[in-house]
Protein backbone atom coordinates (compact mmCIF):
# COMPACT_ATOMS: atom_id res chain seq x y z
CA UNK A 1 0.00 0.00 0.00
CA UNK A 2 1.67 3.36 -1.00
CA UNK A 3 1.57 5.53 1.83
CA UNK A 4 0.45 9.36 1.88
CA UNK A 5 1.16 11.94 4.80
CA UNK A 6 -1.11 14.66 5.25
CA UNK A 7 -0.06 17.70 7.93
CA UNK A 8 -1.48 20.57 8.28
CA UNK A 9 -2.91 23.05 11.01
CA UNK A 10 -5.47 24.91 8.68
CA UNK A 11 -7.45 26.90 10.92
CA UNK A 12 -11.68 26.31 10.65
CA UNK A 13 -13.85 28.53 10.58
CA UNK A 14 -17.07 29.33 12.56
CA UNK A 15 -18.67 29.22 9.91
CA UNK A 16 -17.39 26.73 7.34
CA UNK A 17 -17.70 23.77 10.02
CA UNK A 18 -17.31 21.24 7.41
CA UNK A 19 -14.33 20.00 5.96
CA UNK A 20 -13.46 17.51 2.53
CA UNK A 21 -11.76 14.26 3.27
CA UNK A 22 -8.73 12.89 1.39
CA UNK A 23 -7.89 9.80 2.26
CA UNK A 24 -5.87 7.10 0.75
CA UNK A 25 -7.68 3.72 2.18
CA UNK A 26 -8.40 0.49 0.65
CA UNK A 27 -11.50 -0.66 -0.38
CA UNK A 28 -13.37 -2.12 -3.59
CA UNK A 29 -15.01 1.14 -5.36
CA UNK A 30 -13.23 2.97 -7.95
CA UNK A 31 -12.14 6.91 -6.94
CA UNK A 32 -10.63 9.84 -7.41
CA UNK A 33 -7.08 8.31 -6.62
CA UNK A 34 -4.35 7.34 -7.83
CA UNK A 35 -2.35 3.82 -7.80
CA UNK A 36 -3.98 0.54 -6.22
CA UNK A 37 -3.37 -1.45 -3.33
CA UNK A 38 -4.11 -4.37 -1.18
CA UNK A 39 -5.75 -4.71 2.03
CA UNK A 40 -7.94 -6.67 4.41
CA UNK A 41 -11.66 -5.94 3.47
CA UNK A 42 -14.90 -7.23 5.31
CA UNK A 43 -14.98 -10.50 2.92
CA UNK A 44 -14.70 -9.54 -0.70
CA UNK A 45 -11.10 -9.20 -2.50
CA UNK A 46 -9.65 -5.80 -2.12
CA UNK A 47 -9.13 -4.74 -5.96
CA UNK A 48 -8.51 -0.61 -5.90
CA UNK A 49 -7.52 2.26 -3.70
CA UNK A 50 -10.11 4.58 -2.99
CA UNK A 51 -9.84 8.08 -2.63
CA UNK A 52 -12.75 9.66 -0.11
CA UNK A 53 -11.88 13.10 -1.45
CA UNK A 54 -15.32 15.42 -1.71
CA UNK A 55 -16.83 12.93 0.19
CA UNK A 56 -19.12 13.68 3.65
CA UNK A 57 -19.63 10.60 5.96
CA UNK A 58 -22.40 10.07 7.39
CA UNK A 59 -22.39 8.77 11.27
CA UNK A 60 -24.82 5.62 11.01
CA UNK A 61 -23.63 4.32 14.71
CA UNK A 62 -20.92 4.56 17.06
CA UNK A 63 -19.74 1.77 18.96
CA UNK A 64 -17.83 2.29 22.40
CA UNK A 65 -17.13 -0.80 24.97
CA UNK A 66 -18.80 -3.13 22.89
CA UNK A 67 -22.22 -0.98 23.34
CA UNK A 68 -23.80 0.68 19.80
CA UNK A 69 -25.50 3.78 19.52
CA UNK A 70 -27.26 5.32 16.73
CA UNK A 71 -26.35 8.26 15.21
CA UNK A 72 -28.81 11.17 15.46
CA UNK A 73 -29.93 13.19 12.07
CA UNK A 74 -26.80 15.27 10.77
CA UNK A 75 -23.87 13.57 12.39
CA UNK A 76 -20.68 13.49 9.96
CA UNK A 77 -17.08 13.14 9.59
CA UNK A 78 -15.31 14.76 6.92
CA UNK A 79 -11.59 14.75 6.06
CA UNK A 80 -9.62 17.54 3.88
CA UNK A 81 -6.29 16.89 2.18
CA UNK A 82 -4.81 19.71 4.06
CA UNK A 83 -4.89 17.55 7.40
CA UNK A 84 -8.14 18.94 8.84
CA UNK A 85 -11.07 16.74 10.25
CA UNK A 86 -14.48 18.36 10.86
CA UNK A 87 -17.03 16.09 13.03
CA UNK A 88 -20.37 16.95 13.39
CA UNK A 89 -22.13 15.08 16.43
CA UNK A 90 -26.06 16.77 15.67
CA UNK A 91 -25.43 18.83 18.21
CA UNK A 92 -21.86 20.37 18.64
CA UNK A 93 -18.58 20.40 16.12
CA UNK A 94 -15.45 18.88 15.82
CA UNK A 95 -12.53 20.02 14.67
CA UNK A 96 -9.41 18.36 14.55
CA UNK A 97 -5.62 18.01 13.09
CA UNK A 98 -5.30 14.27 11.22
CA UNK A 99 -2.32 12.94 9.41
CA UNK A 100 -3.10 9.68 7.41
CA UNK A 101 -0.33 7.01 6.33
CA UNK A 102 -2.35 4.39 4.54
CA UNK A 103 -5.19 3.11 5.69
CA UNK A 104 -4.44 5.02 9.33
CA UNK A 105 -5.69 7.77 10.53
CA UNK A 106 -4.07 9.66 13.25
CA UNK A 107 -6.47 11.77 14.74
CA UNK A 108 -4.51 14.73 16.85
CA UNK A 109 -5.19 18.14 19.02
CA UNK A 110 -9.11 18.85 18.43
CA UNK A 111 -11.18 21.79 19.19
CA UNK A 112 -15.08 22.04 19.84
CA UNK A 113 -18.18 24.40 20.09
CA UNK A 114 -19.29 23.94 23.41
CA UNK A 115 -23.16 24.36 23.06
CA UNK A 116 -25.31 23.07 25.57
CA UNK A 117 -27.16 19.65 24.17
CA UNK A 118 -30.21 17.55 24.95
CA UNK A 119 -28.93 14.22 27.01
CA UNK A 120 -29.46 11.75 24.39
CA UNK A 121 -27.17 13.94 21.87
CA UNK A 122 -24.68 14.96 24.53
CA UNK A 123 -23.94 11.15 24.78
CA UNK A 124 -23.66 10.45 21.46
CA UNK A 125 -21.31 13.38 21.22
CA UNK A 126 -18.82 11.74 24.21
CA UNK A 127 -19.29 8.76 22.37
CA UNK A 128 -18.21 9.63 18.90
CA UNK A 129 -15.66 12.15 20.36
CA UNK A 130 -13.94 9.43 22.53
CA UNK A 131 -14.07 6.99 19.22
CA UNK A 132 -12.54 9.77 17.13
CA UNK A 133 -9.29 9.41 18.71
CA UNK A 134 -5.49 8.69 18.25
CA UNK A 135 -5.18 6.45 16.32
CA UNK A 136 -7.67 4.84 14.14
CA UNK A 137 -7.69 1.32 11.25
CA UNK A 138 -9.59 2.65 8.34
CA UNK A 139 -11.97 -0.03 6.18
CA UNK A 140 -13.71 1.17 3.01
CA UNK A 141 -16.32 -1.70 1.58
CA UNK A 142 -18.48 0.13 -1.33
CA UNK A 143 -19.98 3.22 0.27
CA UNK A 144 -19.56 2.41 3.56
CA UNK A 145 -16.30 3.38 5.63
CA UNK A 146 -15.60 1.86 9.67
CA UNK A 147 -12.91 4.00 11.66
CA UNK A 148 -11.81 1.02 14.22
CA UNK A 149 -9.64 2.26 17.65
CA UNK A 150 -6.58 0.34 19.20
CA UNK A 151 -9.42 -1.00 21.51
CA UNK A 152 -11.91 -2.50 18.96
CA UNK A 153 -14.59 0.77 19.44
CA UNK A 154 -15.71 1.93 16.08
CA UNK A 155 -17.32 4.65 14.22
CA UNK A 156 -19.98 3.05 10.88
CA UNK A 157 -20.44 5.19 8.38
CA UNK A 158 -21.92 5.86 4.62
CA UNK A 159 -20.95 8.38 2.20
CA UNK A 160 -23.31 11.01 0.90
CA UNK A 161 -23.05 12.34 -2.95
CA UNK A 162 -22.18 16.09 -3.30
CA UNK A 163 -25.28 18.73 -3.93
CA UNK A 164 -25.22 20.73 -6.40
CA UNK A 165 -25.84 24.56 -6.52
CA UNK A 166 -28.68 25.07 -8.73
CA UNK A 167 -31.81 22.89 -8.44
CA UNK A 168 -31.02 21.85 -4.47
CA UNK A 169 -33.66 23.29 -1.96
CA UNK A 170 -30.90 24.93 0.52
CA UNK A 171 -32.33 25.02 4.26
CA UNK A 172 -30.45 28.11 5.99
CA UNK A 173 -28.98 26.47 9.32
CA UNK A 174 -26.86 29.55 10.50
CA UNK A 175 -26.52 33.01 10.61
CA UNK A 176 -22.76 34.55 10.81
CA UNK A 177 -21.07 38.29 11.10
CA UNK A 178 -17.57 38.10 9.86
CA UNK A 179 -16.14 34.80 11.19
CA UNK A 180 -18.41 34.61 14.26
CA UNK A 181 -21.36 31.99 13.44
CA UNK A 182 -24.98 32.41 15.24
CA UNK A 183 -27.67 30.05 16.10
CA UNK A 184 -30.91 30.78 14.25
CA UNK A 185 -33.64 32.67 16.59
CA UNK A 186 -35.69 30.31 18.55
CA UNK A 187 -38.32 28.45 16.80
CA UNK A 188 -37.15 29.49 13.57
CA UNK A 189 -35.29 26.44 12.20
CA UNK A 190 -36.44 25.25 8.45
CA UNK A 191 -38.19 28.64 7.95
CA UNK A 192 -35.58 30.15 5.48
CA UNK A 193 -34.82 28.21 2.65
CA UNK A 194 -34.00 28.45 -0.83
CA UNK A 195 -33.36 27.52 -4.32
CA UNK A 196 -31.75 28.69 -7.17
CA UNK A 197 -33.23 27.91 -10.60
CA UNK A 198 -31.85 27.77 -14.24
CA UNK A 199 -34.42 28.74 -17.57
CA UNK A 200 -32.02 28.88 -20.70
CA UNK A 201 -28.98 31.25 -19.51
CA UNK A 202 -31.01 32.92 -16.82
CA UNK A 203 -30.31 32.30 -13.22
CA UNK A 204 -33.15 32.87 -10.18
CA UNK A 205 -33.50 32.30 -6.66
CA UNK A 206 -36.88 31.81 -4.85
CA UNK A 207 -37.78 30.23 -1.63
CA UNK A 208 -38.77 31.91 2.10
CA UNK A 209 -36.75 34.63 4.18
CA UNK A 210 -38.00 32.88 6.95
CA UNK A 211 -41.99 33.79 6.43
CA UNK A 212 -41.99 35.66 3.54
CA UNK A 213 -41.60 34.28 0.01
CA UNK A 214 -39.51 35.86 -2.08
CA UNK A 215 -37.86 35.87 -5.69
CA UNK A 216 -34.20 37.25 -7.31
CA UNK A 217 -32.50 37.27 -10.29
CA UNK A 218 -29.24 36.16 -10.36
CA UNK A 219 -25.86 36.58 -11.91
CA UNK A 220 -23.17 33.78 -11.34
CA UNK A 221 -19.52 34.55 -11.50
CA UNK A 222 -17.10 31.55 -11.46
CA UNK A 223 -13.98 31.65 -9.60
CA UNK A 224 -10.68 33.44 -10.73
CA UNK A 225 -7.12 31.32 -9.55
CA UNK A 226 -7.45 31.80 -5.95
CA UNK A 227 -10.73 34.09 -6.14
CA UNK A 228 -13.93 32.92 -4.43
CA UNK A 229 -16.95 32.43 -6.98
CA UNK A 230 -19.88 35.25 -6.47
CA UNK A 231 -23.30 35.41 -6.97
CA UNK A 232 -24.73 38.75 -8.05
CA UNK A 233 -28.32 39.12 -6.11
CA UNK A 234 -30.21 41.85 -8.01
CA UNK A 235 -34.15 43.08 -6.33
CA UNK A 236 -35.42 41.11 -3.92
CA UNK A 237 -39.45 40.30 -4.98
CA UNK A 238 -41.24 39.48 -1.40
CA UNK A 239 -44.69 38.72 0.05
CA UNK A 240 -45.63 41.24 2.93
CA UNK A 241 -47.09 39.44 5.60
CA UNK A 242 -47.05 40.20 9.21
CA UNK A 243 -44.93 37.56 10.89
CA UNK A 244 -43.79 36.68 14.93
CA UNK A 245 -41.16 38.06 16.48
CA UNK A 246 -38.86 35.41 16.15
CA UNK A 247 -39.43 34.98 12.48
CA UNK A 248 -39.03 38.62 11.20
CA UNK A 249 -35.65 38.67 12.87
CA UNK A 250 -34.63 35.71 10.74
CA UNK A 251 -35.85 37.71 7.54
CA UNK A 252 -34.22 41.02 8.37
CA UNK A 253 -30.94 38.95 8.66
CA UNK A 254 -31.11 36.78 5.60
CA UNK A 255 -32.37 39.65 3.35
CA UNK A 256 -28.91 41.45 4.63
CA UNK A 257 -26.69 38.88 3.18
CA UNK A 258 -29.10 38.70 -0.17
CA UNK A 259 -27.81 41.86 -1.49
CA UNK A 260 -25.78 42.61 -4.64
CA UNK A 261 -22.45 40.84 -4.98
CA UNK A 262 -22.27 37.77 -2.63
CA UNK A 263 -19.02 35.25 -2.49
CA UNK A 264 -20.74 31.48 -2.42
CA UNK A 265 -18.62 28.69 -1.25
CA UNK A 266 -20.18 25.28 -1.87
CA UNK A 267 -19.13 21.94 -0.10
CA UNK A 268 -20.18 18.65 -0.81
CA UNK A 269 -24.10 19.48 0.71
CA UNK A 270 -23.50 22.94 2.75
CA UNK A 271 -23.58 26.26 0.94
CA UNK A 272 -22.08 29.23 2.66
CA UNK A 273 -23.17 32.93 1.02
CA UNK A 274 -21.24 36.09 2.98
CA UNK A 275 -22.47 39.70 1.79
CA UNK A 276 -19.67 42.19 1.15
CA UNK A 277 -20.71 43.78 4.34
CA UNK A 278 -19.97 40.71 6.37
CA UNK A 279 -23.09 39.51 6.64
CA UNK A 280 -23.33 35.24 6.16
CA UNK A 281 -25.30 32.40 6.23
CA UNK A 282 -24.89 29.13 6.07
CA UNK A 283 -27.40 26.59 4.34
CA UNK A 284 -27.59 22.30 3.86
CA UNK A 285 -29.29 20.43 1.44
CA UNK A 286 -31.59 17.73 2.42
CA UNK A 287 -30.58 14.51 2.52
CA UNK A 288 -30.39 12.59 -0.70
CA UNK A 289 -33.81 10.41 -1.38
CA UNK A 290 -35.65 13.45 0.77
Amino acid sequence: MPKQRITSLTTVTAVTTVALLTLAACGTESGKGSGSGAGAGSGGEVRTETALTDVRWNVDSVTVGGRKTAAPAGASVEIDSRGRASAKTGCNSIGADVTVEGDTVTVGKKQSTLIGCPKELETFEKALDGAFSGTLKATVQDKRLTLTTADGDAIALTSEPPAPLVGTEWTVDALAQGATATSLPKGTDGKARFTFREDGKELSMEGSLGCNSFSAPVKLSESASGAPATLTIGRVSSTRKLCPGPEMTLERQVQKVLEGKVAYELRHRGLTLTSAGGQGLSAIAPAPGK
